[in-house]
Formats: structure tokens, C-alpha cells, sequence
């Protein structure tokens, strides 16, 4: 099979059957089309023809470009997936990119907040209707762990005002239920009130508006955050993101189990979760060397 066909029949299988999100397709296609110009380069016209010489080849290349850990890490992943299908659909004889590692990442533990630091965060003076949409926003990231994505494509549907639990469209278009505490479901009805205000005769069912009565952008929340985080003399380079890993370590600070929080964020391998044992082993261990009286002896 011709490598071009190879990959699109593959991308086909990722849309159709795996309904990876138009990111992740759009990912995949990229770095599949970047591969494929390199084996037609080196003189492959046939998937057959591919050995892991070659992909192992391709990587060294990407490294002497300087490329990031990161970076490759993804570019082979893109990799090792379209020959594990090819071989799954005995298109060819062997997986020939089984067996080659993954570059070693860096694991860099997320950055985040105190909890008096998110109840500084979320300590907004209500008065117009943007102050009520903006804590409604913030305690939703915070209480239910969303991300940035998830919380701008809530529509009003996806809140069980009955139930307190609120439907999220996750990566790979998974939904998850999520409950809700009574400061996020208090500020949501809050919000609720006030949110006719902001729909400017437009007929919508996204649950938060800009200013133009339609559904708020990823770069509207954006906005948003930085100028409180400036208001509350917080660092002004954390990220949407912060409040979701905020949410998962205190939810493990205060004996919640892993499981439960792995259902919560959403993720598919409990071990994307378990980053967050890293953050409460660091924070455990400077608390000791804070206050244990005999952690340090004296005169150091």
C-alpha cells in the first residue's frame, strides 16, 4: 500500500471510528504528512517498506533540528499509532515501530494556587451582570475542575440545578458527570438571574456570554483571568489551567480518592492523574521542614 493511502486510511479510522477531536486529527495529519515526506525523501513509496531503521532515523533527525522532548515524543506517538493500526489491520506483517522508546520527559509539576489564594481569587464584588458570569465562571472551574475548553462550551443543558452535577464534553467528545458544591451551584443561580442581560436579543443556549450576547471565547476567559489576577495581586502568568490543577490537589489534601478525581478530571489513564501525588508528596515535605520542631537541628 502506497503511504499516502496508508494514512488516509488511518485518519479515516481516527475520524469514523475513534472520534478523536478536530485537534487531535488535525495533529495527527500533520505529523503523519511531515513522515511521509521524509520516507519519500529517503526513497519508501510503500508502508511495507518501512522498517524501524527508518522511523528511528526519522527521530534522530527531528533531535539534530533541535526539535523539543515534547515535540518528538508527540511526532512518534502519531507514529506508533498509525503502525499499530496498519498491523492490527494486517495491512502489514509487522509492527515495526513497536519497540521504539519514547524520548524521556521532564515531568514538571503544574503550578497551583493556595486555598486562601482561590478565595481570594473568587472574592469578586458583584455588581454587574459580568461580575456575576465571572464568579459564576471561576468557582465552575474551580469546583468542578474544567477545562478552559470544556467550561466555554457549556451550554444550560448541561446543568442539573436538581442534582448539582453538571455534563462535560471532555477530550475524544467523552461526556463525565461532575458534581457540583454549593458555592459553584449559588453562583450559577446567581448568574442565571442576570444572564438575560447579556444576551442582546441573540438566541443562544451557550451558558456563558460576551459581551455581544454570544458564547464566550477561549481568549475572552483568558482576558478575563488576567485582569483579576492583577486586581487580587496574584501572578499574572498562571493559567485557566491552574484552577483545575488546584482543584485536583486539594481535593487529594483532603483524602479524596485518586479514582474519584481521575473521573472527575476526565482522564483516560489514572496515571496522568497520579501527578497530582507528586505535587501533595512536595507540599508534605516542605510543610515538615517548615514546622516539625526537631526537622532541623540548631543553629543550621
Amino acid at each position: 500500500m502506497k503511504i499516502k493511502d496508508a494514512i488516509d486510511d488511518y485518519m479515516n479510522y481516527c475520524i469514523f471510528e475513534q472520534r478523536l477531536s478536530s485537534n487531535t486529527q488535525k495533529s495527527y495529519s500533520y505529523e503523519l504528512n511531515n513522515y511521509a515526506m521524509f520516507l519519500k525523501e529517503i526513497g519508501i513509496s510503500r508502508i511495507e517498506n518501512v522498517t524501524s531503521s527508518d522511523i528511528q532515523s526519522y527521530i534522530k533527525k527531528q533531535t539534530d533540528h533541535n526539535q523539543k522532548a515534547s515535540s518528538i515524543a508527540h511526532k512518534l506517538t502519531a507514529i506508533k499509532n498509525l503502525h499499530k493500526y496498519l498491523y492490527r489491520q494486517k495491512i502489514v506483517k509487522s509492527n515495526v515501530a513497536e519497540f521504539i522508546d519514547r524520548p524521556k520527559l521532564q515531568k514538571k509539576l503544574p503550578h497551583t494556587l493556595s486555598t486562601i489564594e482561590v478565595d481570594r481569587l473568587l472574592d469578586i464584588v458583584l455588581e454587574t451582570p459580568f461580575d456575576y458570569r465571572n464568579k459564576a465562571m471561576l468557582e465552575l472551574m474551580y469546583g468542578a475542575g474544567l477545562r478552559v475548553s470544556e467550561l466555554i462550551h457549556l451550554s444550560i443543558r448541561d446543568i442539573d440545578m436538581e442534582n448539582c452535577v453538571i455534563t462535560v464534553l471532555g477530550k475524544g467528545s467523552k461526556e463525565r458527570l461532575v458534581p457540583l458544591g454549593e458555592y459553584a451551584m449559588d453562583t450559577l443561580r446567581s448568574y442565571l438571574d442576570k444572564r438575560n442581560l447579556l444576551c442582546k436579543g441573540v438566541h443562544t443556549d451557550a451558558l456563558f456570554l460576551n459581551n455581544h450576547g454570544k458564547a464566550i471565547t477561549r481568549q475572552g476567559f483568558f482576558k478575563i483571568l488576567k485582569k483579576l489576577l492583577r486586581e487580587k495581586e496574584l501572578d499574572t502568568h498562571l493559567s485557566p489551567h491552574t484552577l483545575r490543577h488546584s482543584f485536583a490537589t486539594h481535593l487529594l489534601d483532603s483524602g479524596a480518592d485518586l479514582r474519584s478525581i481521575q473521573e472527575m478530571l476526565g482522564h483516560a489513564d489514572i496515571s496522568t492523574t497520579k501527578i497530582y501525588t507528586h505535587i501533595s508528596d512536595k507540599k508534605m515535605k516542605e510543610d515538615y521542614q517548615k514546622y516539625h520542631p526537631r526537622s532541623k537541628k540548631e543553629g543550621e
